[in-house]
């Protein structure tokens, strides 16, 4: 008989563990509920961020109906399962002695990576942190889960002093930027001006002259130390010196100190563009003008002060929020510098965080919104462990909301924040319960919609607006039908109805008469089954 040989295989095997929050949602469907008190309101005009306090999971499980394919960026920081009793699962801490303790962890990310693909766009990024406990193990889960995306690892130093360990000091952890295969998503990294390398506009070397590129010989126009404009290319007849004065401003041409008459390294029809990374310097023959790009390719080793976790982390978060007690914020700079060469050009992206820990994530689009004027929204999602959704993440938000004055530079920006708790509604497949769950859903609804201004709420229909831009209406039975009827026509604007129906129809015929004024959609039917998607 002639023997088989086992087939071999490669990958990533762990023993599966149960988690009760994921079994919680076999009896019971998660929906959120504000807590009103809780809203940072500070210009109707402006985003509304989210903060969502409960297991992530059940987070990510209403996100998969809000926000399914509308995420640019997910950046999470996990636990790091340094078996130091720094999570739970399955509401015990996992130490460094529990023989599944990684088994555990692969299960808990594994589950919420696998429901929190669907929320990235087609172009969208996940960014994931991770130190050298679990650095091996986090790499294999992901080739399994994106096994069709490309995956990149980069080194940060975060904690310059080190962590001693038996044979080195740890002064490193790494983030792996996941996204898809053959996309240009990962922008230009901003170099800071003392880091920037100058040259000068005028070429030198080989092709360098006059004559080898009539277009690259103008004037550059200087007055105050300050590039004010360009002048006309020359003609070939005329020859001037390196500097000329007119009218109080100086001409510069790019004629080198041998009097030789070369060419700038732009044409005149494409410098323009490049004004801004030009500067004027005082040299030994005169003005000369100098060109040095604050921007380069995002490297894979990363070392600056600025990523320091203990001066841009810890203390930065103490001074915001004295009374916050949270272990090993990261660096604000850290954070902003993984999402912003992919931001950079969405100003209108929202970032997806659901281990917001102590909001670091929102602290860092608040800044990349604050430089550059962008509209980027963030929803955070973190368990109130130890307090830390309301006693850390929310406080500091909304300071960095409000403002600090030891930290102007970093916070202080119109913006508003929405404060969610998860909820549950009995999951059983009875007409009683579906209504429940539209009776429950108007966050959801809300959130999924961008659309929170409240203008009418009653028990039969409610009307939300964003900023009259918008319009959402809900109609929780029949009886909201007609005067929803009503408040549409009285706006007389574009409306998105959500119908409560115990099918998939959403009462088309009841709306004949207004069609052009609404669209409409049913409802819990398409929330039942992203759920039944999810937790089958």
């Amino acid at each position: 008989m002639q023997n088989k040989k086992s087939k071999k295989e490669f990958g990533l095997v762990w023993e599966e563990k149960t988690e009760k929050v994921i079994e919680q949602c076999k009896k019971e469907f998660p929906v959120l509920t504000e807590i009103k008190n809780r809203e940072v309101k500070t210009n109707s005009s402006k985003t509304t961020n989210i903060l969502i306090e409960g297991d992530n999971y059940h987070a990510l499980s209403v996100l998969n109906y809000t926000h399914n394919g509308k995420i640019d960026v997910i950046y999470i920081d996990p636990p790091y399962n340094t078996g130091a009793k720094d999570w739970k699962y399955n509401n015990d801490y996992v130490d460094i002695n529990d023989n599944y303790r990684h088994s555990k962890w692969l299960s808990m990310m594994s589950e919420r990576l696998k429901i929190a693909k669907n929320l990235l766009r087609d172009d969208g990024v996940l960014i994931c942190a991770i130190d050298e406990n679990e650095f091996y193990r986090l790499g294999g889960l992901l080739e399994k889960i994106f096994y069709n995306r490309e995956i990149h690892c980069i080194t940060i130093v975060h904690n310059p002093r080190g962590v001693q360990g038996s044979n080195f000091s740890y002064t490193h952890e790494y983030a792996y930027f996941v996204f898809k295969k053959g996309l240009k998503v990962i922008g230009q990294r901003k170099i800071k001006e003392i880091d920037i390398d100058w040259r000068n506009l005028r070429d030198n070397g080989g092709e360098s002259l006059r004559s080898d590129a009539r277009n690259c010989f103008y004037p550059i126009i200087v007055k105050n130390n300050k590039i004010i404009g360009f002048g006309d290319v020359l003609d070939n007849k005329i020859h001037p010196k390196q500097t000329e004065l007119k009218n109080g401003s100086s001409y510069i041409y790019p004629v080198d100190k041998q009097g030789i008459e070369r060419k700038w390294r732009y044409a005149r029809q494409s410098v323009e563009a490049v004004k801004h990374l030009l500067r004027v310097k005082d040299g030994k023959g005169g003005l000369e003008i100098e060109i040095g790009k604050d921007f380069g390719t995002v490297r894979t080793v990363w070392l600056d002060s600025k990523y320091d976790a203990n001066e841009y982390g810890t203390k930065l978060v103490n001074t915001l929020v004295p009374t916050a007690h949270f272990d090993f914020p990261k660096s604000v700079y850290n954070v902003f510098d993984c999402i912003a060469p992919i931001l950079y050009k969405r100003k209108n992206a929202i970032i997806l965080d659901y281990f917001a820990g102590s909001g670091t994530t929102g602290h860092a689009v608040i800044m990349l919104n604050k430089e550059d004027e962008g509209n980027r929204k963030f929803i955070l999602c973190t368990d109130n462990e130890n307090k830390i959704a309301e006693e850390a993440c929310y406080p500091r938000i909304k300071k960095v909301i409000q403002g600090h004055k030891d930290y102007p530079d970093i916070t202080g920006i119109d913006t508003n924040l929405k404060y969610f708790k998860t909820d549950f509604v009995n999951a059983g497949p009875t007409d009683n319960n579906k209504k429940k769950l539209v009776d429950k859903s108007t966050e959801m609804l809300c959130l999924k919609e961008d659309c929170f201004e409240e203008i009418k709420r009653t028990k039969t229909y409610s009307v939300f607006t964003n900023n009259k831009e918008k319009y959402l209406g809900i109609i929780y039975d029949d009886d909201g039908i007609a005067p929803l009827k009503k408040e549409a026509q009285k706006i007389n604007k574009k409306f998105i109805v959500y119908v409560f129906s115990l099918d998939d129809s959403a009462r088309e015929e009841e709306f004949e008469d207004i069609k052009n004024l609404v669209e409409l959609k049913p409802i819990p039917a398409v929330i039942l089954n992203v759920y039944k998607r999810i937790f089958k």
